[in-house]
């Protein structure tokens, strides 16, 4: 089996992406289906979205249900083989897909991504005893890929995705986690590059509740993700050291009248808290 135009659908998840989206949907051949998942209930988004571009199918969820809700509502919506997990923050090259299909061509994978044109931020992580032998090489394996880009066979799933307890971050660590006790392929091809923005898929309007929102749900998921694949006591050990500064510098802040940084730390302890708690993964950002 080979990924080509006809069997691809693209996922992008948004929500208050209308200043970056045009820039990623721009660089994608039009003759491939996008789906759009917007995490709101923004009419007038996704209108503007399907009189601009074609083959565009818009849905809105009507709540934030977070990156890996909003990406398995847009697989269950695809019709192909193969799907492409993309952030609203990231930009194909002229040939980022074409490179794809050509390596693509008889190879059994689970999760394959093209390479992050920032040397400084790679997009995946590999065994370190590994890394510099199959890093030289154009398809390499690796343990994980970075959530922004992931072309993913469907077939090799089973209908099980992204956990969607996980609202923000890990999520996509967990999924390829999973392949590879399941003993799936994870690559990447060096040939095919893409650009990512990094943290700019959101209005930067609402950069404070971001802020707020990134320190609850990192803290929160990392637990999560520890506890699920580990254990309960390496998830708190892990986490209580973290936990403890950051009840001590949100204090520290709110003594100082610093209300940003002393709420930054809180929701930082607060994450790590009602994880440990067994409490869903409740925090939203307020972004209207």
């Amino acid at each position: 089996m080979q990924i080509l135009k006809e069997n691809l659908t693209i996922i992008i998840v948004t929500i208050k992406s209308q200043n970056i989206i045009d820039d990623c949907l721009k660089s994608i051949d039009p003759d491939i289906k996008k789906i759009i998942v917007e995490n709101s209930s923004d009419q007038k988004f996704i209108d503007s979205l399907k009189a601009k571009y074609r083959n565009i199918e818009c849905y809105l969820t009507g709540k934030n249900l977070g990156m890996g809700s909003g990406n398995n509502f847009g697989i269950k919506k695809s019709k192909t083989r193969y799907v492409m997990i993309l952030n609203p923050d990231t930009i194909l090259r002229s040939n980022t897909l074409s490179q794809i299909f050509t390596i693509s061509k008889n190879l059994e994978f689970a999760i394959l991504s093209p390479l992050s044109d920032n040397k400084d931020y790679p997009n995946y992580k590999i065994n370190k005893e590994l890394s510099n032998d199959k890093s030289k090489e154009a398809l390499f394996e690796v343990d994980q890929i970075d959530g922004y880009s992931m072309i993913l066979d469907t077939e090799q799933f089973n209908d099980n995705f992204f956990d969607e307890k996980i609202f923000m971050y890990l999520e996509n660590d967990d999924l390829c986690l999973r392949v590879k006790k399941n003993k799936k392929k994870i690559y990447i091809y060096n040939k095919s590059l893409i650009s990512h923005l990094g943290a700019k898929a959101v209005d930067g309007k609402y950069s404070d509740e971001l802020e707020f929102s990134r320190n609850w749900h990192w803290n929160w998921s990392k637990f999560y993700y520890r506890k699920k694949h580990y254990g309960f006591i390496k998830a708190f050990t892990f986490g209580f050291l973290i936990f403890f500064k950051s009840i001590f510098k949100s204090l520290y802040f709110f003594i100082l009248n610093n209300k940003f940084k002393s709420k930054m730390y809180y929701c930082r302890a607060s994450g790590f808290i009602n994880a440990a708690s067994n409490k869903s993964s409740w925090f939203r950002p307020k972004l209207d």
